[in-house]
């Protein structure tokens, strides 16, 4: 006995009409995504666009390709349902004044995303400050981008509430600290051996080092000592490394050569009475 969609009743014909809607628009989806981490894959794409950029217009595609699915497979879903979804686009200028107020947020995310990625402000990969958060661009998308913090966090934020970027990952990262040492010492001796210690560094691991670290000079005179700043230029987020590489050889070199580094003195003074009072200096 052949069974055909005539002989089941209306509603069951609908339901598999959607449920057909729904796999097709799933592999769609499926055959879509790969399709488009393979034409936009860092390894394939020339042209100059760097890896980052790369990255972010494949985001942005899924992004483009996932609301255009939604929206033909909802309005085909409407259509089974037997919603007259023409009258509703035909109606869409009537509609849209009240629909449009409500969809203000999302349209300026959309448009500030696009001139986000047209300005290139910044991409995949980047590491940023964006309202008020600080971290890694992990996924950019018409509508929200999303920041990974260095403790693992992701957070949202709607495209349109960025109003200000800082880009850390551009141009170099800043080797930046000081060292602070007693009046006692020699200065040009300590400033010599700063500059010594940065450029064998740099020799040793060239790699990352854009513009050589050196000692400005001394930046400060406290109650503690002379305080030198040192600074210097790496390729982009390589700086939080090199200067914790820096520091230790900094220290090891002073000790080798008898250079101290700035510490509390605890002096404890006993009365004759055997009492002990103590002053911090």
């Amino acid at each position: 006995m052949e069974l055909s969609f005539a002989d089941l009743p209306n509603e069951a014909v609908v339901a598999l009409r959607i449920a057909i809607i729904i796999l097709v628009f799933f592999v769609i989806s499926k055959l879509g995504r790969r399709l488009i981490d393979t034409l936009l894959d860092p390894e394939r794409v020339s042209g100059g666009l760097s890896d980052r950029r790369v990255n972010t217009l494949r985001g942005l595609a899924r992004s483009l390709l996932k609301y255009s699915i939604y929206f033909i497979g909802g309005v085909m879903i409407l259509e089974e349902l037997g919603v007259p979804t023409t009258s509703i686009l035909a109606g869409a200028g009537i509609l849209g004044l009240a629909v449009g107020f409500g969809a203000q947020n999302l349209v300026r995310d959309v448009i500030t995303g696009f001139f986000i990625l047209f300005e290139d402000q910044f991409a995949v990969g980047d590491y940023v400050t964006v309202s008020g958060v600080t971290g890694y661009v992990d996924e950019m998308g018409l509508r929200v981008t999303k920041i990974r913090s260095w403790t693992g966090e992701i957070h949202i934020i709607p495209n349109g509430k960025i109003e200000q970027v800082t880009n850390y990952a551009r141009y170099g990262s800043g080797v930046l600290f000081e060292v602070t040492v007693p009046y006692e010492e020699d200065l040009d001796q300590v400033i010599s051996v700063i500059n010594e210690t940065c450029h064998k560094m740099a020799q040793e691991i060239p790699d990352p080092v854009i513009e050589e670290p050196r000692a400005l000079g001394v930046v400060d005179l406290s109650d503690k000592g002379a305080t030198i700043q040192v600074f210097g230029l790496v390729k982009p987020m390589e700086h939080w490394g090199y200067t914790r590489e820096l520091r230790k050889r900094l220290k090891a070199e002073f000790e080798r050569v008898g250079i101290e580094i700035t510490y509390p003195h605890h002096v404890i003074i006993k009365k004759q009475g055997g009492g002990e009072s103590g002053d911090a200096l």
